[in-house]
């Protein structure tokens, strides 16, 4: 099970999801994330921070080594990419604002649902894989893997 997580930027622009795989790490080992927009970002820091397509996530790193410690997790193996990567504290869907950005575009393709079927189908198969493509080219991590 995982619960969404909601994080502002430093700057107050906008807000990421994340959800942390079966909560075996804690909210708060997202210590700060940065925003594209955020103009104080600190010197970035690769074994604190992981870079995604202008976001930067700052992870309490020394909370995370502990708590996957408990999991058997070797304290070499944690770094902010398997943190990341392995879903431990990830973004919610493919990008920080994905799941919001998917349910409205979604309203308006379920609207075709009560007026065309076959529509409603080809249009929702065609918007998730061009949804997926415009992920991989735009650069964000979790595409890259996918």
């Amino acid at each position: 099970m995982c619960i969404e997580i909601k994080h502002k930027c430093v700057g107050g622009h906008q807000s990421a999801q994340f959800s942390n795989l079966d909560n075996l790490l804690p909210a708060a080992v997202i210590d700060k994330v940065y925003c594209p927009q955020c103009v104080e970002k600190p010197e970035f820091n690769g074994a604190t921070m992981l870079a995604d397509n202008g976001w930067v996530i700052e992870y309490d790193m020394e909370l995370a080594v502990y708590l996957l410690g408990k999991h058997g997790i070797e304290k070499e193996a944690v770094t902010p990419e398997f943190i990341f990567d392995n879903r431990y504290s990830t973004w919610q869907g493919m990008s920080p604002t994905d799941m919001e950005e998917s349910i409205r575009e979604r309203q308006d393709i379920i609207a075709l649902a009560k007026v065309d079927k076959a529509k409603y189908f080809a249009t929702m198969k065609s918007w998730s894989i061009d949804r997926m493509k415009a992920f991989t080219e735009a650069g964000w991590r979790k595409a890259q893997a996918a």
